[in-house]
């Protein structure tokens, strides 16, 4: 089945069109998709230093990976002519084309990836966007109206919830909320907080949404180093951490579901099912080109994974044939087949894919 889903997707991404199929494209997420928002910050959660970077064109941008993002892709299968930058770098009418908020290290909850040092949360990325919002106004003559219509035709992206269970509920040393909840209530709390900030995005003119469920983060390489043939049932993946995830994202779809049968009137919210296409990618590896999809292709220790991609290390040599960039990303091969898989395929998208989204 997961080798059908993936069709059309060997091929590169295309060339741009003449013209994006949506105006704009506002990013909000982590390290899956932060394109330099860290570079700045105090944190161990940068990318930006060699080999990051090494098959992007520009080289080393604080990208998480070794070439294009997840919305990296994604923009080029829209049409836009240039990647969206990320906030932090944008200056005056650029902002109409859209802006990446996403920080690595980030989550919903707002002490999420403390341990890494700065970032910029999903409340304080919302609010930067709200900000953006009356920068923009100033292009529309402070027509609101003219705005919202602008803006109901952009594309947002939203991708969290991965480290508020890896840098968060699964470090208790540093943590104390796997003490103060489980799985279901944890989910439950993460989901009333992040209803406020999907509802505040509406607020402030998103009407085109879509929102990623977390993917397979107990099957990642450090995951692996970390608890290969200890403690669990498979002698592989990390269940305890996979099973709180399929709770979390089960209650993200249902919120979609809330979302589109009227509590937010006006908009259409797209789930994607990244535990699900993570999942087949790495089980289907070799139809995809993958001849190692449980290591990274540049760390350290067992897996690549028990630490992760250093300054000046030597990748692989063939990032194609990995899954893995480092040992919590994906490398830019898997990154393509995804965005693509999600934009022309429901397979892993409910109720509607990316194109359909766009061509609303």
């Amino acid at each position: 089945m997961g080798i059908l889903r993936f069709v059309l997707l060997k091929t590169a991404v295309s060339q741009p069109q003449q013209q994006a199929q949506v105006p704009c494209l506002f990013i909000f997420g982590d390290s899956l998709v932060d394109n330099g928002n860290n570079n700045r910050l105090l944190s161990l959660a940068r990318a930006n230093y060699r080999p990051y970077g090494i098959d992007f064109p520009q080289g080393t941008t604080g990208r998480f990976t070794n070439g294009r993002t997840y919305v990296d892709a994604l923009a080029q299968i829209l049409g836009f002519r240039a990647y969206i930058a990320p906030y932090s770098r944008i200056r005056g009418q650029a902002i109409l084309r859209g802006a990446n908020f996403a920080s690595g290290a980030a989550g919903i909850r707002d002490e999420t990836g403390d341990n890494l040092g700065a970032h910029t949360s999903m409340n304080q990325q919302v609010e930067l966007y709200t900000s953006a919002v009356q920068q923009m106004l100033r292009y529309f003559r402070g027509d609101t109206n003219e705005l919202q219509r602008y803006l109901s035709r952009c594309i947002f992206y939203s991708g969290m919830g991965s480290n508020d269970y890896l840098n968060n509920y699964f470090m208790p040393d540093f943590y104390s909320t796997s003490t103060n909840f489980n799985d279901k209530t944890f989910a439950e709390s993460l989901i009333k907080n992040y209803t406020q900030q999907l509802t505040r995005l509406y607020q402030f003119g998103a009407r085109k949404v879509i929102v990623t469920g977390v993917g397979q983060i107990g099957c990642i390489p450090y995951q692996l180093a970390r608890y290969n043939n200890r403690n669990n049932s498979t002698g592989r993946c990390n269940d305890k951490i996979n099973n709180a995830i399929v709770v979390f994202n089960s209650q993200v779809k249902k919120l979609v579901d809330r979302f589109n049968k009227g509590q937010l009137k006006g908009a259409k919210f797209v789930y994607l099912d990244s535990y699900k296409s993570t999942y087949d990618l790495a089980v289907n590896g070799a139809t995809y080109g993958f001849e190692v999809v449980d290591k990274g292709c540049c760390g350290v220790g067992r897996n690549n994974g028990q630490i992760t991609c250093l300054p000046l290390q030597t990748p692989c040599p063939d990032r194609t044939k990995y899954l893995f960039w480092d040992a919590f990303h994906p490398t830019e091969t898997a990154n393509i087949l995804l965005a693509k898989s999600n934009f022309y395929s429901r397979a892993y998208t409910y109720p509607i894919n990316i194109q359909e989204l766009a061509n609303i």
